[in-house]
């Protein structure tokens, strides 16, 4: 069988997704493919019980997508960031708040259970008749040529496209068949996300507490049967992470309660675990012919900050624009693309990866060079207005 579209997308995660209900609001002819079917159901097995927070600027693009109004409704507001170091413990935890109000009138962001945010995408798209969104096939070749890629699936469809976005993850096939190479930068580190509950309400208090081994997150939830609830990445050295994973419930809990200086009161796990590996990723380039590299086939990083797939909603507002004023895959829209969107990317991941060695780090004195330096970001005004920008995504 053979076919044509505007947009052939491999990659059917949040970002894949994301990207087909946006680029199909705009009227475009979008095939989205994906091997595996999206789990939409936070309590079935392999569903994805992380979360996800989209800072500001992402509200926009997902009102343009048709999404907002799907999401809002199960979003918790991010008004405050704070951080905690907790690494000293003959003495009380260093504690600085973050305030969007500081910006203006609206949060930092809004949070979402990955699965929940895959349930409310597969509804949109569906409501889209240019979306054609094919579940249980994937890329298995991609052939281009100056004027059209050609692409066969997995179940052997052929598929004629002028446009390959690959969204397809950190270990992109679409990213190797391109020939492009990636950096990676491995820290030892792996990351349990599981959902909590506590006794202290959040207040949309988002709380980083820094010990070692990483940074221990809670992000708001909505509260469940009354309690206030929260999700949490723990990322630690390896094998202590593995460790963690195979504790009795109470053994876990009592690992889990140390760790969070005790900043919402005692914590109940409301969840299974999952783990998660930790690295950073960039790719050589973002751009082959006829192919845009974007998300995790373009970049990886921590969990820090909430970047992730931030950057990657940034790689959609990107090509969302150029495809306004270019032909759909050019060499000129893609090495637009390229100049665009790598130089951010870079100081983001290179960002990222000294927060994570700082957080990572052991010794005291490393220690307390970090919570003096956390001190002097919040304490000076115009540098604490600039970090929270930058961290909202303006670019450095």
């Amino acid at each position: 069988m053979h076919e044509t579209t505007d947009i052939l997308i491999s990659g059917g995660g949040v970002a894949g997704l994301t990207a087909a209900a946006a680029f199909g609001a705009c009227g475009h002819r979008v095939t989205l493919v994906d091997p595996t079917p999206p789990i939409t159901d936070g309590d079935a097995v392999g569903a994805d019980l992380r979360s996800t927070a989209f800072l500001q600027p992402a509200r926009a693009l997902l009102q343009e997508a048709g999404l907002w109004d799907r999401l809002a409704p199960f979003a918790s507001a991010l008004h405050t960031m704070r951080i905690v170091d907790a690494s000293n413990p003959a003495r009380e935890p260093v504690v600085r708040n973050f305030e969007s109000s500081d910006l203006g009138d609206a949060p930092f962001g809004w949070n979402l259970p990955n699965w929940l945010l895959r349930r409310e995408m597969v509804a949109q798209l569906a409501e889209l008749p240019n979306v054609d969104f094919r579940p249980g096939t994937a890329t298995a070749r991609v052939q281009t040529r100056t004027h059209e890629a050609r692409v066969t699936l997995l179940d052997g469809t052929r598929i004629t496209t002028p446009f390959v976005i690959a969204a397809d993850g950190r270990n992109s096939p679409v990213r190797e068949q391109a020939g492009i190479s990636v950096r990676t930068t491995r820290y030892g580190q792996k990351a349990l996300a599981f959902a909590v509950t506590h006794p202290m309400p959040h207040d949309n208090v988002s709380t980083e507490v820094h010990r070692s081994g990483g940074p221990f997150t809670l992000v708001p939830l909505p509260d469940r049967d009354g309690q206030p609830r929260s999700a949490i990445v723990w990322m630690d050295d390896g094998p202590e992470s593995l460790r963690r994973m195979n504790l009795a419930p109470d053994a876990f809990e009592a690992e889990l309660n140390d760790r969070s200086a005790g900043v919402m009161g005692r914590l109940k796990l409301a969840s299974r675990l999952t783990i998660w590996p930790i690295i950073s990723q960039i790719a050589e380039r973002f751009d082959a012919e006829r192919t845009a590299l974007m998300a995790e086939a373009a970049h990886v990083v921590p969990p820090i900050g909430a970047q992730g797939l931030n950057m990657s909603l940034a790689d959609i507002r990107a090509l969302l624009d150029l495809s306004t004023t270019h032909d759909m895959g050019s060499a000129a829209m893609l090495e637009g693309y390229h100049r665009a969107r790598y130089k951010d990317v870079a100081t983001r991941v290179a960002g990222i990866t000294t927060l994570n060695r700082t957080s990572q780090a052991g010794q005291p004195m490393v220690q307390a060079l970090r919570a003096r330096g956390m001190q002097m970001l919040h304490d000076v005004t115009p540098v604490r207005r600039a970090m929270m920008e930058l961290g909202l995504g303006a670019r450095g």
